[in-house]
């Protein structure tokens, strides 16, 4: 008769079995240890670990359909076998625990003299020894910590490990944990995957601390802190000798230093001011780096390899517009609703809640970034509002500012939802990266921020390489940032993954935060347009007919108006000179949307006349845009800035400060200093390769 063949899950339950009989054969050889066989052990304790740790991995990766034969309460007995597991993995680092003494391995040691001895000996040979040899012995020593190499008896100079600062101070609920303060200097022995790191402090006590807690110094600051720490003591013995404390004064220089220099999203969650999963912005940081990530740049033309022609604009001979090109991905989006954001702590007030996209693949932004507010309410972000906001607070000023304008049909470039994404990249892993982000002001301290919330990902193709359907999708969001492994952003979560039941993970599910996304078929009268526009980029749709026309306007420029192919002089053009400022300043695009209502009122022989379109676009830039970009009174855009926003609008959408070519040549209004660049246009400055 053949042998039953054994289930996925069976043979997990198998594995686990043996791993439990080796853990019992191993606590019972613990006690009672001389120097050799507790480093036996030990390895054994390490390869008892990493079989743990697999067999986790395998489990997590179960499915039903991995089964042989159905199986009942199938997730309830796989839960079963995680717990099991779990409970291993503890006594296994109870056990590492007890086969570390106190008086050996790694680390700082106990006896503070010895080790700084040992310390001032190294420096002073550092000058007579090969610096590539020692950094060589500092990596085969880092090779043997992570390997468990813990018994080997070498010396603290050869094997010392990078140190951690505590951003905060944490104190263990639970045996085995281990309790410090803000600006502890520690030893970090053993960083498990849970995100609990088997750590030891200056006095030799060993246990878990968080992750989140701790911030590496690198080798490099510590060299050059020990050298600046060196004179201050010195100085400072000089000044007032009596209250040199020799022996201290190393650690914590190193540590002050650190937390002065630590990034303020670490201060704020070891403060517990935000939710866990919280970052600095990534792309927040990007878009202050300079254009190359925003719409101004990617409007301009791109220059051939040869840069003796452009490579994404030409003219069709036929109809003297604009040749179409068709990008690989081509669509509209709609952002509905975000759900469940976990809110920051009352130490921080909320300056703007807005979700940033763009073209991702994985490892690098392939796009221009598009921002767009949301709207909040207590458990929901919102967004392209459609009725007349409520002031209830001070923060999203710009909301209250417009509501205005769109009560009458008008809706702000900035609030609006609907957006159109254009590709070309042939990345197979290519898609739109949402990151949800809010603006801060400290309330203590007065210092402003950008944190990301959470992150979402949007694959555009399957893995066959076919464009996903366009639909409504409901994405759920990440803690951390798109370039690290994933970190949880529910605030609830356990450390130690407590029981839970099926219901209750189920429950659990529909608490995670969700980004409502819908995936549109742009139609034919909007594809054309998208077709003009340079082969990536994304925007607000509300603004492309704005952007197809300023295309043509430098298409008809660039290559029909100039002498030759190869003249590079300044154009005199106030329109292609300023357009893409206006471009990244949406309140300016808003006043420039008064060029609809001028193109609805035109015959329809003159809506299919380019010369006319042309001249109408022209003429209302000038006369409405332009003057407001250089007003003198115009203060320059701030992100979030609650005055700025306010006075801007109050220029921009009051109808009795409407400038008209009368107020522009009257000796009370005021224009900023003349500039050149303000009517020319500069090829070779503003084309990119």
């Amino acid at each position: 008769m053949p042998q039953k063949k054994k289930g996925a899950l069976q043979t997990v339950q198998r594995d686990t079995d043996d791993i439990r009989r080796r853990v019992d054969v191993l606590t019972q050889d613990v006690s009672g240890l001389d120097v050799e066989e507790r480093t036996e052990t030990t390895q054994r304790c390490l390869d008892l670990q990493n079989t743990v740790t697999e067999t986790l991995k395998k489990l997590q990766q179960l499915t039903k359909a991995d089964e042989s034969t159905p199986i009942g309460n199938y997730e309830q007995r796989k839960h079963d076998e995680l717990e099991r597991l779990r409970t291993l993995q503890d006594r296994l680092r109870a056990l590492r625990l007890q086969l570390q003494p106190q008086d050996k391995g790694v680390g700082p040691s106990s006896d503070g003299e010895q080790e700084s001895m040992g310390e001032e000996e190294e420096e002073s040979q550092e000058d007579e020894e090969d610096e590539d040899c020692e950094e060589e012995d500092d990596d085969d020593a880092a090779v043997d910590l992570v390997a468990g190499d813990a018994g080997r008896g070498r010396g603290p100079a050869e094997e010392t490990p990078p140190s951690y600062v505590a951003l905060g101070a944490f104190t263990g609920d639970e045996e085995g944990d281990l309790t410090v303060q803000k600006g502890d200097v520690l030893t970090v022995l053993q960083k498990n995957e849970d995100g609990w790191w088997f750590a030891q402090d200056p006095k030799g006590n060993r246990g878990l601390v968080p992750q989140n807690y701790l911030q590496m110094i690198s080798p490099h600051e510590q060299d050059k802190q020990s050298e600046d720490e060196e004179s201050d003591e010195e100085e400072y013995a000089r000044n007032d000798p009596s209250d040199v404390q020799p022996g201290t004064s190393s650690n914590w220089g190193s540590s002050q230093k650190a937390v002065a220099e630590m990034d303020a999203t670490d201060v704020l969650s070891a403060m517990g001011a935000i939710p866990p999963g919280f970052r600095a912005s990534t792309l927040s940081r990007l878009l202050e780096e300079g254009t190359s990530y925003k719409a101004s740049h990617y409007i301009q033309p791109k220059l051939s390899q040869s840069e003796l022609c452009f490579k994404d604009l030409h003219l069709d001979p036929n109809t003297g517009k604009v040749h179409v090109y068709s990008s690989l991905v081509c669509l509209t989006l709609t952002l509905w609703s975000c759900r469940l954001i976990p809110p920051p702590g009352v130490g921080l007030q909320v300056l703007s809640r807005h979700v940033r996209l763009c073209a991702f693949n994985g490892t690098q932004v392939l796009s221009n970034i598009h921002t767009v507010r949301a709207t909040h309410s207590p458990k929901t972000w919102s967004f392209s509002p459609r009725v007349q906001l409520v002031h209830t607070q001070s923060q999203d000023t710009f909301e209250n500012t417009c509501s205005q304008i769109y009560v009458s049909g008008v809706l702000p470039s900035l609030l609006d939802g609907d957006c159109f994404f254009r590709c070309d990249s042939d990345s197979p892993g290519l898609g739109i990266l949402f990151e949800l982000g809010i603006t801060y002001i400290r309330n203590s301290t007065g210092e402003k921020g950008d944190l990301s919330c959470g992150w979402a990902f949007l694959r555009l193709f399957d893995d066959n390489g076919t464009l996903i359907p366009p639909r409504t999708h409901e994405l759920t969001l990440h803690g951390g940032t798109p370039y690290e492994r994933e970190a949880n952003i529910d605030a609830t979560s356990n450390k130690r993954g407590t029981n839970t039941g099926v219901l209750q993970q189920m429950l659990m599910s529909r608490k995670q935060p969700k980004l409502v996304v819908k995936l549109k078929s742009p139609n034919t009268r909007t594809r054309e347009q998208l077709n003009l526009l340079p082969d990536t980029m994304v925007g607000c749709l509300s603004t492309l007919p704005l952007i197809t026309l300023y295309r043509q306007l430098l298409a008809d420029t660039l290559l029909l108006d100039r002498v030759t192919m190869q003249n590079a002089d300044l154009i005199c053009s106030p329109v292609l000179a300023t357009f893409p400022k206006v471009l990244d300043q949406p309140d300016l695009m808003d006043a420039f949307k008064s060029w609809v209502e001028t193109l609805n009122s035109l015959k329809r022989s003159d809506k299919k006349d380019i010369r006319v379109l042309k001249e109408s676009f022209e003429s209302v830039f000038l006369s409405s845009v332009f003057p407001l970009l250089f007003l003198a009174e115009m203060p320059a855009p701030l992100w979030a800035h609650e005055d700025t926003e306010t006075q801007r609008a109050r220029l921009i959408y009051n109808p009795t400060q409407k400038i008209t070519m009368e107020t522009m040549t009257s000796s009370n209004h005021t224009h900023q200093a003349f500039n050149v660049s303000q009517v020319t246009y500069d090829l070779l400055d503003s084309a990119w390769r």
